[in-house]
């Protein structure tokens, strides 16, 4: 494993390098924005304007977190941490998801403020065409950012990138009810500062609950999980791969585990090198590292077998809960016979397990049986 462990190293390295320099980017075009909207909130009078600002600020103070974060989770693995640090960018999104939840409350408040105590607003050309310029440079920086996000897989990046172009949305309304005053003498500035606010709060929550998945573990993707039985199943021996497991330890850092259906008459030196070629093809195509393949053996010369395992997998799948059954192992002399069944949630496993046993053992009472109940990790 150690050149997939350098491999990886590598990959981290380039990685931090790209969210260091995107973040730095972000960080100064939006201070940049903070000064001339706070200008132009302050000399107009605008809190619409204003709260416009402290959203910049707000995005500003999320890429030094996401900067802080990657810096941390880019650091190498230790005795304390064998698998490294890469959890912390997480944490470091949900800095950002508080940071933007924030922002959205107090903008919200000071909005209700204005709409109970009205000030008129005094918007001029100069405010108009300063809005103007920060709505490009908003949408510039947001598809930059986004872009640049999914190119490391990077959620802060991908967050802080959908935050950007939001603004530049949120900051058209701005524009719009500036040019509205400026017609029709009509003021919408504090409603207008409400919309932002709500959007803005929906945002941070949105943002919280994907890194709260993350942190949490989630089912894995349907096309990843298909995509890496396929690359194992390429293997001729390979007869089926089932029960895969993926541990997240940051981004792009996947660690995983299969079980693999094999010939019964493979010696251990064959499955030695069938395991060990799995493991590399995988780590190359996907870039995940199988810390574990089981193994479960597949009845090819008994004909006895073949039939009970049709006559079982018959009576298992007609329940609506059993989803799948796999590594079915039948020994007809020492009269025994084991396999698996991924069990759907919807199900109380321990009746489940309690009614197949039932089944088989009333089909084959002369045997041992073994069930083991799977987990419906993945589609």
């Amino acid at each position: 494993m150690k050149h997939q462990s350098e491999d990886i190293a590598v990959l981290v390295g380039n990685r931090e390098k790209t969210i260091v320099k995107t973040s730095v980017i972000g960080i100064v075009t939006n201070l940049f924005l903070v000064g001339f909207k706070a200008f132009v909130g302050l000399v107009s009078n605008s809190i619409a304007v204003i709260l416009d600002a402290v959203n910049n600020l707000s995005d500003a103070l999320s890429s030094v977190v996401t900067i802080i974060g990657a810096k941390l989770g880019a650091k190498q693995p230790d005795k304390k941490h064998p698998l490294g640090y890469g959890r912390i960018e997480y944490l470091s999104s949900m800095i950002v998801a508080a940071l933007v939840l924030y922002a959205g409350i107090t903008s919200l408040v000071e909005s209700v403020k204005k709409i109970i105590h009205p000030e008129a607003a005094d918007y001029n050309t100069a405010a108009i065409v300063i809005i103007s310029v920060a709505i490009a440079v908003k949408l510039i920086l947001g598809m930059y950012v986004k872009k640049q996000g999914k190119n490391v897989n990077s959620g802060a990046l991908e967050a802080s990138g959908s935050d950007a172009l939001f603004d530049a949305v949120l900051s058209s309304s701005v524009l719009a009810s500036a040019i509205i005053y400026l017609i029709w003498g009509i003021s919408l500035e504090a409603y207008v500062g409400v919309i932002i606010s709500g959007f803005i709060i929906k945002a941070g929550i949105e943002m919280m609950i994907e890194t709260l998945n993350d942190i949490i573990g989630k089912r894995e993707d349907a096309e990843a999980t298909k995509e890496l039985k396929e690359i194992i199943c390429e293997e001729d021996a390979v007869l089926g791969a089932y029960d895969v497991t993926l541990f997240n330890y940051g981004p792009n850092r996947n660690y995983g585990s299969v079980h693999v259906e094999l010939p019964d008459h493979l010696s251990v030196d064959d499955v030695d090198r069938i395991t060990r070629k799995i493991q590399t093809d995988v780590y190359h195509k996907t870039g995940v590292i199988l810390t574990g393949i089981g193994v479960y053996s597949y009845n090819t010369s008994d004909d006895e077998a073949a039939q009970m395992r049709n006559a079982v997998q018959q009576t298992v799948l007609a329940h609506d809960w059993a989803l799948q059954m796999h590594g079915f192992y039948a020994d007809t002399e020492k009269k025994t016979l084991r396999f698996d069944v991924v069990v759907s949630f919807d199900a109380d496993r321990k009746e489940a397990l309690k009614t197949l046993y039932g089944e088989v053992n009333a089909l084959y009472p002369e045997y041992e049986v073994l069930i083991v109940p799977d987990v419906d990790v993945a589609d």
